[in-house]
């Protein structure tokens, strides 16, 4: 795969998308905080035991985080460790979209979709639900995508191809949720994996659902380990906001987007995987 940035130092592209990745983590962050809130995007930023307005150098993405030890200057209490974590993943995967994206228009695409998933899947953990509006969103990039790559040789059987296997993979979800009535996933669900299937084509699809489930799997064992360690050694570094148990309720969109990262990035291929064991 041709490398988009080849005449420039591979250092200093990875470093800029780091960079960039982390700044849009950090508007993502007040993003999702606000998002069906009421409150404007342009408020200042506090904190959110004391209220108390932030200074500047307590908003520098990562660094702060690390320089206040994940506490407010004020008031002492805990900063969540989303807000570090979500900056960080924006960053790795701005990165990665950079390594793998062969032409400028491909980047802008999937630089704006890796943002929306980001912000999907946080949310998803804590309000277990997937709002319409960003999977409308995803919708009109990857459509986007879809015809510009057209415009470029794709050929249009293809799309209807992957438009056939997006509908598939939607109706497997959805027989899923029937049959669970809801609890082994979410409606959301249903719809978010139509996006993410066009995006990873009629190829990929099967991997990208089969590869969710078994991240799921191993996902929830390791989180309730590392609750279980937290407990014991009262670690304050956590993501999810209530403690995973064996019943408990689990948002799927997480690991439905990192089985569609999976796919994106190291093109893993399911039945090959299976054929070798």
């Amino acid at each position: 795969m041709e490398f988009l940035f080849a005449q420039f130092p591979l250092f200093g592209i990875v470093l800029f998308a780091l960079v960039f990745g982390v700044i849009i983590g950090s508007f993502l962050n007040v993003y999702i905080y606000r998002f069906h809130t009421g409150k404007s995007l342009m408020g200042s930023s506090h904190c959110l035991s004391c209220g108390t307005d932030l200074k500047p150098y307590e908003l520098v993405p990562l660094f702060s985080y690390l320089a206040l030890r994940g506490r407010c200057r004020t008031c002492s209490s805990h900063i969540p460790s989303r807000y570090f974590l979500v900056e960080l993943l924006t960053g790795l995967l701005f990165v990665g979209v950079v390594l793998v994206a062969t032409d400028v228009m491909t980047l802008i695409h999937m630089l704006v979709m890796m943002s929306l998933l980001v912000v999907v899947a946080v949310y998803d953990m804590y309000h277990m639900v997937i709002p319409d509006e960003l999977v409308v969103s995803l919708l009109v990039v990857v459509l986007s995508l879809q015809y510009y790559m057209h415009i470029m040789g794709l050929p249009l059987q293809v799309f209807w191809y992957n438009i056939a296997a997006a509908l598939l993979a939607s109706l497997f979800f959805m027989t899923l949720w029937r049959v669970s009535r809801g609890t082994w996933i979410g409606f959301g669900d249903v719809k978010l994996v139509v996006p993410l299937a066009l995006a990873v084509g009629y190829i990929q699809v099967f991997s990208m659902v089969v590869l969710s489930f078994w991240i799921g799997a191993v996902i929830g064992v390791a989180i309730m380990l590392w609750q279980k360690l937290q407990r014991q050694r009262q670690l304050h570094f956590r993501f999810l906001p209530t403690e995973l148990t064996l019943k408990s309720a689990v948002p799927f969109a997480p690991f439905l987007i990192l089985g569609f990262l999976t796919v994106y990035f190291f093109e893993i291929n399911v039945i090959t995987l299976l054929s070798y064991a």
